[in-house]
């Protein structure tokens, strides 16, 4: 569908091998025909010779794509008139069990499923058994949604995203998983009212190409995906396309990727949608390739006629357009330009797949692109886009144009420039997530992430593309507007009256975000779409009139306490989701696979993993005799900690030596802002690890080390900690709490207040500056640059003491001593001598960062 919108992330020079390996070695076969002999699970179309250039950029191009933006697989087809020219997939159909993608996959197409639902009506048209002009209570009578304007919807306004009708219907909608009948899905929309009155603007709608759908279901009295099959479908000849999940097309179904802002990865729900005519056709880039070939010769497909040339003329004129107008929506399809050539066409997003086909009708020249991660709608589109152009060169005699290649940020760039910009009322931030930039409008949109182009930045995500930024002194150049750079002030507290609304509704499949930034309430809807919220009453926001839901309402109904229990979102109604600690609590828990206590006796009879090769000799500090403000919370000394069991005999926190410097360091520089460290945990022996990943269902093991790989806390080099307030002695509030294992945790989860989420910005940026990467799923721990150099540890805090002797300064600069590797067989074997002194000054500590090691690496150890 049109909409936009835990597979782990797969290692991008692994994935650009892989993707070479099946790119390379396109046969001899002849040009422009299928292999023969092989099975269809191999199917390939070779490219004719004259487009051999123009496939060997597309596919370099495609592997570049895919690698960067972690695309699972993507299929393509090149059409010249009468002949698919090139079809070929890359990557895996099924990246588990390496099922390689192919030109016969099977893919959902989401919304290019609207063209053969417009398609079948226009049909109707041509033998006078279908009016588009006439109100749509001809053909259905119990259709009623609340119109308070004089003009009836009818087929045309609905075809063309003109009748104002909502975008989504209140049953059926793209969020449900019941999968109700087309029937149920319809009715339902007799609960909703017009947005805006027909024919006035654009406003695209799922609902409205459903209720298209149900025009033939009940003028025609036979189930929509069987009438679609015998009067569209059968005559294209698309054998391998059906709008029903048939056990023959699903086999070969491609395995698709949902993605969030915050960084996880899932495989994508495959249920069916109650309005199928808007987005629930099955097919192969193939088959779509036969449909352009069928529109280029004038309705004739591979078993007959399927439309009048003049009715697929019909289709391509855009509707409800001043004379002249020559793009919009026509009936279906959307007509664009492209070098300045007519282009015609659609795009589909629909749960893990992304879509473009796109034709310019006049040349004959067509494309189409399918890849199995949400939402990539702009990756499809920039390589539909370059097809189109070098086959059009191709054509014309013309080189073929070579597409930009762009590179990642220096992380220190992103660093230096991430902010706030202003021009009069726009503006936009540039979010900095570990030397990754991305933008985020103050009007709302996708956030976008930037890399480099030459001496400039250029949108270049999965969700978009394009826009070009200069760099100037405390400034960035879009287009000829400069934005000047502002200071942010550390926000105010999110209103009271909002703080019940905050939170997550709706499915774990797609859930809807409502959090307080800059003074306003936002939604971030389909993963994608960040929208700042209008207020009309208490209870009653309205979305933008831009975006996904243009215009529409959100209504929260709230308990006696004043907290939401859902939110009526565009008609579609979302239930509260429950999470992190029931209000009040401090402490998140989960229910241990295991007694805790049985656990507890096998792991303290278990050897931690032997390692191979040499580790500098560990070197312990507790962190609150370096300084005694650093404040202690060790909640595994005590219960109240996520497994609700005691692991430590006492509440200590030790560090290796160069990590507690550098967290010292740290929580001096912010003693300035106010601010101060609480510690939650630092090193851990390896068989409290072990305890957590046995106790730990499979679903929450993110948030827990694999005990065969050790832990980071275990080598000493890895600390929990959050900031407390100077003035309150408080622990401030954060996002989520503590050994929260929800999606709370990640430290760019997108939730939560604006106050919230500084503080959690500048413990993480404090932390980065002094040589701490944050752990991709938990916003309080951190690891030090050096932590692999270190070995597993497994001593029990009772068995290590305190050398209050011992002469810091002098130990400290012993340089071969500190920072020379050595074999970790030459640690005593039951005691760690650990080291403090009452203050570290500041030339020492300045001194100290000076000798401090050179950042390694971060692996993909376990933290």
């Amino acid at each position: 569908m049109e909409t936009l919108g835990s597979f782990r992330k797969m290692g991008v020079v692994f994935l650009a091998i892989i993707l070479y390996l099946v790119v390379i070695g396109h046969g001899s076969s002849p040009s422009g025909t299928r292999v023969q002999g092989e099975p269809s699970s191999q199917a390939v179309v070779v490219p004719r010779q004259d487009y051999a250039a123009a496939v060997e950029m597309l596919a370099r191009f495609i592997t570049h794509e895919m690698a960067d933006k972690e695309l699972p697989a993507l299929s393509i087809a090149l059409v010249d008139d009468q002949q698919i020219v090139w079809a070929k997939g890359f990557g895996f159909a099924d990246p588990k069990t390496k099922v390689p993608a192919t030109a016969e996959t099977i893919y959902r197409v989401g919304s290019v499923s609207k063209l053969f639902t417009d398609i079948a009506i226009m049909q109707l048209v041509e033998q006078g058994k279908i009016d588009l002009d006439v109100p749509i209570t001809r053909y259905l009578p119990d259709f009623r949604p609340r119109n308070p304007f004089s003009k009836p919807i009818t087929l045309r306004q609905l075809m063309s995203h003109r009748s104002g009708l909502v975008r989504e219907p209140p049953v059926g909608n793209y969020f449900e998983t019941t999968e109700p009948s087309l029937a149920r899905t319809i009715a339902s929309l007799d609960r909703t009212a017009l947005v805006y009155a027909p024919e006035t603007r654009t406003k695209y709608s799922n609902a409205a190409i459903a209720t298209v759908g149900y025009v033939l279901e009940r003028t025609q009295g036979v189930p929509f995906a069987k009438y679609l099959k015998r009067a569209v479908l059968d005559p294209l000849g698309l054998e391998r396309s059906s709008f029903e999940p048939a056990p023959e097309i699903t086999k070969d179904l491609a395995k698709a990727y949902m993605w969030t802002i915050d960084g996880r990865v899932f495989e994508a729900p495959t249920f069916e949608l109650g309005m199928s005519p808007a987005g629930s056709m099955y097919t192969t880039v193939t088959d779509m390739g036969r449909f352009m070939s069928a529109l280029f010769a004038g309705g004739r497909g591979g078993k007959g006629q399927m439309l009048k040339p003049s009715t697929i003329d019909e289709m391509w004129t855009p509707q409800f357009a001043p004379r002249g107008q020559k793009t919009g929506y026509g009936i279906g399809f959307g007509v664009r330009e492209l070098e300045g050539r007519r282009t015609v066409g659609h795009g589909g997003a629909i749960y893990g797949f992304a879509t473009t086909l796109k034709a310019m009708p006049d040349d004959k020249l067509g494309v189409v692109v399918v890849t199995t991660k949400d939402a990539a709608n702009a990756v499809t589109d920039r390589v539909a886009n370059y097809a189109l152009t070098a086959m059009l060169a191709v054509r014309q005699g013309k080189p073929i144009p070579q597409p930009e290649i762009t590179s990642p940020i220096d992380p220190q760039l992103a660093i230096r420039i991430a902010g706030r910009y202003v021009n009069g009322t726009n503006s936009f931030d540039l979010v900095d997530s570990a030397g990754k930039l991305s933008r985020l409008s103050s009007a709302g949109g996708e956030q976008e992430r930037l890399r480099s182009l030459g001496d400039a930045l250029i949108v270049d995500d999965k969700v978009a593309y394009g826009d070009k930024i200069s760099l100037r002194d405390n400034a960035l150049v879009i287009g000829n507007e400069t934005f000047q750079r502002v200071e942010v002030p550390k926000p105010h507290s999110a209103p009271v009256r909002w703080r019940g609304l905050i939170g997550e509704y709706g499915w774990d499949h797609d859930v809807l975000y409502i959090f307080e930034k800059d003074g306003k309430l936002w939604a971030l809807i389909e993963w994608v779409e960040f929208d700042p919220l209008e207020q009309v009453s208490e209870n009653v926001f309205k979305f933008p009139n831009r975006g996904l839901y243009d215009g529409e309402r959100l209504i929260f109904m709230r308990d006696k306490s004043g907290r939401a229990t859902q939110v009526e979102a565009a008609n579609v109604v979302f239930k509260r989701r429950n999470v992190g600690p029931e209000e009040g609590a401090g402490q998140l828990r989960i229910k241990p696979l295991r007694p805790v206590s049985e656990l507890l006796k096998e792991a303290l009879a278990a050897q931690p993993p032997k390692e191979a090769g040499e580790f500098r000799e560990p070197d312990l500090v507790e962190l609150n005799r370096l300084d005694p403000t650093i404040k202690l919370e060790i909640r595994y000394a005590t219960t109240n900690n996520f497994l609700g069991s005691v692991f430590y005999s006492e509440p200590r926190a030790f560090l290796q030596r160069p990590a507690a410097a550098a967290l010292v360091r740290t929580h001096q520089k912010l003693k300035e802002k106010g601010y101060g460290l609480l510690i939650h945990d630092a090193y851990r022996p390896w068989y409290v690890t072990k305890v957590f990943w046995d106790a730990t269902p499979e679903n929450k093991k993110l948030f827990v080390a694999d005990p065969s790989r050790g832990s980071r806390h275990n080598r000493g080099a890895a600390i929990d900690l959050t900031l407390y307030d100077l003035q309150t002695g408080k622990p401030v509030e954060m996002v989520g709490t503590y050994d929260e294992t929800t999606d709370r945790s990640y430290p760019d989860y997108p939730g939560g207040t604006s106050l919230q989420r500084w503080h959690r910005n500048l413990l993480r940026a404090a932390m980065e500056a002094e040589g701490f990467t944050v752990y991709e799923a938990e916003w309080w721990h951190f690891d030090y640059r050096d932590w692999q150099q270190y070995p597993i540890l497994n001593e029990r805090f009772d068995r290590i003491r305190a050398d209050s002797s011992f002469d810091f300064k002098l130990r400290y600069f012993q340089i071969p001593d500190e920072f020379t590797m050595r074999n970790p067989r030459t640690v005593e074997a039951n005691r760690l001598r650990v080291h403090f002194v009452p203050v570290i000054t500041p030339a020492l500590l300045a001194l100290a960062s000076r000798l401090s090691p050179a950042p390694a690496d971060r692996s993909s150890d376990a933290r």
